[in-house]
Parts: C-alpha cells; structure tokens; sequence
C-alpha cells in the first residue's frame, strides 16, 4: 500500500464521485448495521478508507460525536471537509496508510469498506489483523466489506484479494467472533455490478 499513495492522491484529484465505481449517494448498508448495534452517541467510530464518502455527512445527521475518519488520500479527505464545512470541525480526520497506522484510540465500532481487500500480501493482512484486534474494545463492532469471489479482480487500477464468507471468519477468527455475514451487489454510478462480501464481527478477547 505505500506505493499506492501517489496512486490515491492522483484518483481523487481528477475524479468526481460519480467516476469513480465505490460512490454510494447513502451507505445504507453500513448505517443500518450500525444503528443495530445501538451505540451511544460518544460511542468511538472509525471509518477506514473513508476518503470522501458520504458515510460521514450520515454519521454525523444520526447525531454521533466522536467520529474518526482515515485515508491515505490527503486529497480525498480535504474533499469531504470541502463538503461538510462547518461540520467537518466535529471529526478526527487521519492522514495515512492503514498499515502503518497508530492510535491510543480504541474504538466501540471500525468500519472498512474497500480497504482490506487491497492488501493482497501475507505481511500487511498480518498487520491489518491485528491492528483492528488491538483497536476495539471487548465486545465491540467491526463492519468488513470486500469484494466476493464473484467480484471484481481489480479496483482502480489495482489488484485485490477476494475473500468469501468462510476465508473472511478464517482471517479474524482469533479475536473475532461473526455475528452476521452477507454478500450483496453494489451498483456502480456507470450501471456496473460489484459483489461485496460483507461480514459483522464482534471481538470477544484480546
């Protein structure tokens, strides 16, 4: 992912939301899963790879107060401040790969839609692994999409790494235990069709 960096900045400097495929006008997918949870309004939640997507205009409408969101675009996320304003003052925005990311934070719920399945090397799933293991609170939430094995190969240019319902318990299974998992299509602002993988894990030991 370090490589990718000039990558990401080069994506989201010449391109609108509605050219590139991951753009969702609601993320009712993961809203819905986290309004299930019935978090409290302080609850820590995270967005990785959050870039400029709407997730958060969402979070904060629902009235949530400690949101942080991450990218390794500095582009994207200036994008999204651009858009809230004012409102852009009420979250934590980080800067980085998600690899070589640091927190004392730790979080009631993190969230990844499209980033994992972008470390397509034994070394940084490792570390991915167990950074989100060392970053939830016991009994805490973790919302993971990727694309299916019926999905696409590649996004944006880059290869990934598929992972169906049984690989995705396999990779989390040490810490996390998996409360809902589902596939679902994602329809991409030029009418192509995307399977994600979807599963909701809860952590139930360090």
């Amino acid at each position: 992912m370090k490589n990718n960096k000039s990558h990401w900045e080069n994506v989201f400097a010449t391109k609108k939301p509605n050219e590139v495929s991951w753009t969702q006008q609601y993320p009712k997918t993961s809203m819905e899963y986290l309004e299930n949870l019935n978090l409290s309004k302080t609850a820590n939640i995270i967005d990785v790879g959050g870039g400029d997507s709407n997730l958060v205009d969402a979070l904060i409408e629902k009235g949530y107060q400690n949101i942080w969101v991450l990218d390794i675009s500095e582009v994207a996320l200036e994008k999204a401040k651009k858009r809230l304003g004012e409102k852009a003052n009420l979250v934590h925005w980080i800067v980085t790969d998600i690899t070589e990311f640091k927190t004392d934070v730790i979080f009631d719920f993190w969230h990844d839609r499209a980033v994992f399945h972008f470390l397509t090397d034994e070394i940084n799933i490792a570390k991915y692994v167990a950074l989100v293991a060392n970053s939830i609170v016991t009994n805490g939430s973790f919302l993971l999409g990727t694309f299916s094995e019926n999905g696409p190969l590649k996004c944006s240019g880059l290869e990934i790494k598929q992972y169906s319902e049984k690989t995705m318990k396999q990779t989390f299974n040490e810490n996390f235990e998996a409360v809902k998992c589902f596939t679902e299509n994602h329809i991409t602002p030029f009418d192509t069709v995307q399977n994600f993988q979807f599963c909701g894990f809860k952590k139930n030991k360090l």
